[in-house]
């Protein structure tokens, strides 16, 4: 499965973040919440928001791969959307709104081909079907 190689490398640019996060909490000696602390913010804002756009786009590079896109299409769309979570990502630790903005294009773009691909794969014969 496509999707699955797509899944681990998003896996651990998460946990990167994850730990992105770790590494703030232990040096301002925080346990809850960010402690009103910047760089924490920071680091709590770049997982949040990977958090918030991986899932969906997975499920959409599985379904779409599940309803026999090109794997070229495939490949292309995720490595597209894996571009722009690794640009997004290094931009908000590094406070660069212009790399922010250009991962958030990336981003987005790849998810509006997935949509777009998921309808034009979609098995509309048996979309109605209750066999």
């Amino acid at each position: 499965m496509i999707s699955a190689f797509y899944a681990s490398i998003l896996a651990g640019l998460m946990i990167w973040l994850a730990f992105q996060v770790i590494k703030q909490r232990r040096s301002a000696k925080v346990a809850y919440a960010d402690g009103g602390v910047s760089a924490l913010q920071v680091a709590r804002s770049a997982h949040s928001n990977a958090v918030d756009y991986v899932p969906i786009t997975l499920i959409l590079l599985m379904l779409v791969e599940y309803n026999g896109a090109s794997p070229w299409m495939i490949h292309a769309v995720a490595m597209l959307f894996v571009m722009g979570r690794l640009i997004h990502a290094k931009a908000i630790l590094a406070e660069s709104l212009k790399g922010r903005v250009k991962g958030m294009k990336l981003t987005f773009l790849s998810m509006v081909l997935l949509m777009a691909l998921n309808m034009f794969y979609l098995p509309y014969d048996k979309f109605w079907s209750l066999t």
